[in-house]
């Protein structure tokens, strides 16, 4: 489901800036042909779109997980992008918000934590947005439904070929794959002796392992 690169790595840093249009339209290009750096590029120079929207979030969850939740949705935003989409920066902010949305709803524990009545944003004419607003609307039509069942079983196969026995763990539970209850990686740690450091550490490694899927 998930392929989180080491673009993580820039959260908290110095961000890069957005790309100018003619550069971005050169790196679509680049990419349409397969060009996995010029993939990278765009999703890289988007990383602020990720903050951003996950700003709007952070008094419901950890904005670290979130930022990582929004980055793996940012990077499905460029895998699938197509021109007919419309422009990428708005079909990536789709794809990081209904991810963080995603993750939001699947996590019941964080979810008995908070109000659904919590206020989220502003909707085009200035009306308050509560999170349960934003989860009624979430929907995925039929080829979302499928290109994501496709690109799971492609990654779940990668994964075993790829990871180590812990590095697999590790993800499995972090984004509920194989039909695990997603958790958090201080859960994690907590369950399996470990520091949340260490973790991350181990999550970020086995991610950037399958970067170039």
């Amino acid at each position: 489901m998930l392929f989180l690169p080491f673009f993580v790595g820039h959260i908290g840093s110095n961000l890069p800036q957005v790309l100018s249009k003619a550069l971005e339209e050169k790196y679509i290009k680049l990419w349409d042909n397969g060009d996995l750096e010029a993939r990278n590029k765009l999703i890289e120079h988007n990383l602020r779109l990720v903050a951003h929207i996950a700003k709007k979030y952070n008094q419901l969850n950890d904005n670290d997980e979130l930022i990582s939740i929004g980055t793996v949705g940012l990077i499905k935003a460029v895998s699938t992008y197509k021109s007919d989409k419309g422009k990428l920066v708005s079909y990536a902010s789709r794809c990081i918000e209904n991810e963080i949305l995603m993750y939001l709803r699947q996590n019941k524990k964080r979810q008995n934590d908070v109000s659904l009545q919590d206020s989220v944003g502003l909707d085009k004419e200035g009306n308050e947005i509560t999170l349960e607003d934003k989860l009624a609307d979430e929907s995925k039509s039929v080829e979302e439904v499928t290109d994501l069942k496709i690109r799971t079983e492609k990654l779940y196969k990668a994964m075993k070929n790829r990871l180590t026995k812990r590095e697999f763990e590790i993800l499995v539970l972090r984004y509920g794959l194989n039909g695990e209850k997603e958790v958090t990686q201080r859960e994690i740690a907590k369950n399996m002796g470990i520091s949340r450091s260490y973790v991350s550490r181990i999550e970020t490694k086995a991610l950037s392992k399958l970067k170039d899927i």
